[in-house]
């Protein structure tokens, strides 16, 4: 639990309190591992006795600062190194050393989890931009090419693809949910590491790849767009197979990337304004539309358990990003709504209306959000001072 402090006021008070309070979490979480590097478990205390990839890197987007750079290059080559030899990133590394490519400890899905190669990027893109390591650049940028080619996709239009239910898990905090087809969130995923890798290739004076991978990110803006985009919803569908649903994260996500068009991103900010009550619980953000599971029936009570039906802080960011566009005042409250929530309960994995609040102390809870919130802030001022 947070130690006790007033509650905030405003949008400015609640900013300043996340920040300090995702500081406080990040070095907690801290744990030695086996071979000398400092893990970042995804939750203080015991809740997760590894080191999470896709944590560690929301970790690093909303609170890079709390990190030293020894323990940014330590991590970066952990992940990097841990690559099997065919290109896969790690689901999470146990505190012995040992990779594990597939959620569940190796028990879900017969495949490595899919989002593994765009979140290894990540790390690096991110270690690169605070420490300018070149010597460490030039020791991973080829392994990073390697595992984004490993990436199953569709070679017709480039979206991350899982050929049948259960051939491996898709985005990790939809990891239980058995989606098919095309996927969204992973294929958005692969848009920022593309052009994530694109930097990097720069940096190491690999030019004409880097442009490579910024036309394959535009190429698959565009199949985003076209696939999963359903206009009389006003949402982008996690799928093009099972669990074919409009997506609250992945659409969120979609806006915040540059991904969705000008028009879809006001329809997306229109829609969290319209639905706001079935979306969010004390600041906190459902998968899908309100009153509706991943299979598309109807659910009376519009609650639900973990990736289920929970409500989560990990896509605020981006939920007030978007939906900024369409309600200012609403995307502050739903920040100040958040941080008191967390103040009282405790920045939780995620919680729901029969009063459950699931592993207080988790770092992407109180470290992502900043992302987007830095980023609505700062369009903000770029408005004002125009």
């Amino acid at each position: 639990m947070p130690p006790p402090s007033a509650a905030v006021r405003n949008l400015a008070e609640a900013v300043e309190w996340l920040r300090g309070e995702a500081d406080r979490i990040v070095r907690a979480s801290a744990v030695p591992m086996k071979n000398g590097i400092t893990a970042f478990p995804p939750q203080v205390g015991l809740g997760y006795d590894a080191f999470w990839l896709r944590d560690y890197e929301y970790a690093l987007e909303g609170s890079i600062r709390s990190f030293s750079n020894k323990e940014l290059t330590d991590a970066c080559r952990l992940f990097v190194r841990a690559m099997s030899q065919e290109g896969a990133g790690v689901d999470c590394v146990r505190f012995d050393g040992m990779p594990i490519y597939k959620p569940g400890f190796g028990s879900l899905g017969h495949e490595p989890v899919l989002d593994g190669p765009p979140f290894t990027v990540g790390v690096a893109w991110h270690t690169w931009q605070r420490c300018q390591d070149r010597e460490l650049l030039k020791e991973i940028v080829d392994s990073l090419v390697k595992t984004m080619r490993y990436m199953p996709r569709d070679p017709n239009n480039g979206l991350a693809q899982i050929k049948f239910p259960g051939e491996r898990c898709p985005y990790g905090f939809t990891d239980t949910i058995p989606k098919s087809g095309g996927e969204l969130f992973c294929s958005l995923l692969f848009v920022q590491a593309s052009r994530q890798l694109a930097d990097l290739l720069d940096a190491a004076s690999r030019r004409g790849e880097a442009e490579q991978w910024r036309a394959e990110a535009t190429r698959v803006t565009q199949s985003v767009r076209a696939v999963f985009w359903d206009d009389a919803v006003g949402l982008f569908r996690a799928t093009t197979g099972d669990c074919n649903v409009p997506d609250i994260w992945g659409s969120a996500f979609a806006v915040r990337l540059d991904v969705a068009t000008q028009n879809q991103a006001h329809k997306t900010a229109k829609y969290f304004k319209d639905h706001y009550d079935e979306l969010t619980l004390h600041g906190q953000v459902r998968h899908t539309p309100g009153f509706m599971d991943w299979n598309g029936t109807k659910t009376p009570t519009n609650s639900g358990k973990y990736q289920s039906g929970g409500f989560w802080a990990t896509p605020v960011g981006w939920f007030v990003d978007t939906l900024d566009l369409e309600d200012p005042a609403l995307a502050d409250r739903t920040v100040i709504e958040l941080v008191r929530h967390f103040q009282e309960h405790g920045a939780c994995e995620w919680i729901n209306r029969e009063g459950v609040c699931q592993l207080p102390g988790y770092t992407a809870s109180a470290a992502l959000p900043l992302e987007g919130i830095d980023a609505m802030l700062k369009r903000r001022s770029v408005v004002q001072n125009r």
